[in-house]
């Protein structure tokens, strides 16, 4: 009889933990390159949901402007991270369909945390204004910092000699071998490429972003001394709301996004403390000008209260307009 007891016990228990298994929302979150920030949140919320019935999927990019068009389009993409100033150039651009069906559809989650727009470079270049004709790399298209370094030549009308669209590591790569003279990286501090990859014997220096051109645009920020090896001094520069989105779901992705946004709201104390540090700058009520948040987060917070796929070929609007609207 004991036996017989012990086996009917295990069969339950084993029906219960394949049923949880069998239940649990699959979920994909599009982040950025895998030594930025994005995808170290995407890594800590993958880590906080494990056990919590969510199989959440972290998929690296080239940044915002993929992002967002993946959450628009691409399947097993409910969720991305997006800089303030993609989903603000999206909204604004009103003679594209596209454009307009993508500013509707995507919804915003949560506010994150300010982006830090790294600015590295030669020690000779003093500030901004010193990038006139110079070689600079903006990051690949289809990255926020992209979108943010063109759009920052163009209101501060400084002209460089060049700009580059390489990736973040083969730019600082040249950097350090002196074939160019800047680079944009723009990420939550502390950036993982700097902290590993920057020394002080590399003669590089993170060079000032002000200019009042540029913070009628973009909130000021600084990087804070020591924040990186051979930075003693606190470097004034601007910032960017990095911002979680999704896509205006009805049914069970509605339900699945919802349920998700309640444990991350739930478990704010948890990634402070064993998350990446831009956690404990995260502020989840921020008013982010223009954006309301997805319903069915609301509704799901007010009811208590609160592998990567394959890259698609086609091409991608949103681009198409920011490469067509800031042509030098």
């Amino acid at each position: 009889m004991k036996k017989t007891l012990m086996t009917i016990v295990g069969t339950l228990f084993f029906m219960c933990a394949s049923g949880w298994n069998a239940f649990a929302a699959d979920l994909g979150i599009i982040t950025g390159g895998e030594k930025g920030t994005y995808y170290q949140f995407g890594l800590d919320l993958q880590k906080l949901t494990r056990d919590k019935g969510i199989r959440l999927n972290v998929y690296n990019s080239k940044g915002s402007i993929e992002n967002i068009y993946a959450v628009f389009k691409r399947p097993r993409t409910q969720m991305g991270i997006v800089q303030s100033d993609v989903l603000a150039f999206v909204s604004k651009v009103d003679t594209h369909p596209t454009l307009v069906r993508i500013a509707r559809k995507i919804k915003m989650v949560f506010p994150l945390y300010n982006e830090e727009v790294h600015l590295l470079g030669r020690r000779d270049i003093e500030d901004f204004d010193g990038l006139t004709g110079k070689r600079v790399a903006i990051d690949r298209e289809g990255s926020g910092t992209y979108l943010t370094a063109r759009l920052l030549f163009e209101i501060s009308g400084i002209k460089p000699g060049e700009m580059l669209t390489i990736g973040t590591d083969e730019a600082l790569e040249r950097l350090k071998a002196g074939t160019i003279d800047a680079m944009f990286y723009v990420a939550g501090l502390p950036v993982k490429l700097f902290t590993e990859k920057v020394s002080a014997e590399d003669g590089l220096a993170f060079i000032p972003i002000r200019g009042k051109n540029i913070v009628e645009y973009y909130p000021s920020a600084e990087i804070p001394a020591d924040t990186y090896a051979g930075q003693p001094d606190t470097v004034p520069t601007v910032a960017v709301k990095a911002v979680l989105v999704s896509y205006d779901f009805r049914q069970s992705n509605c339900e699945s996004v919802g349920r998700f946004g309640r444990i991350l709201a739930d478990n704010m104390e948890w990634l402070k403390t064993n998350g990446h540090p831009k956690w404990r700058s995260v502020d989840l009520d921020y008013p982010l000008k223009g954006w309301e948040q997805y319903d069915c987060v609301r509704k799901r917070l007010q009811s208590v209260m609160k592998t990567t796929p394959p890259e698609s070929a086609e091409p991608n609007p949103v681009l198409d307009a920011v490469k067509e609207m800031l042509k030098p």
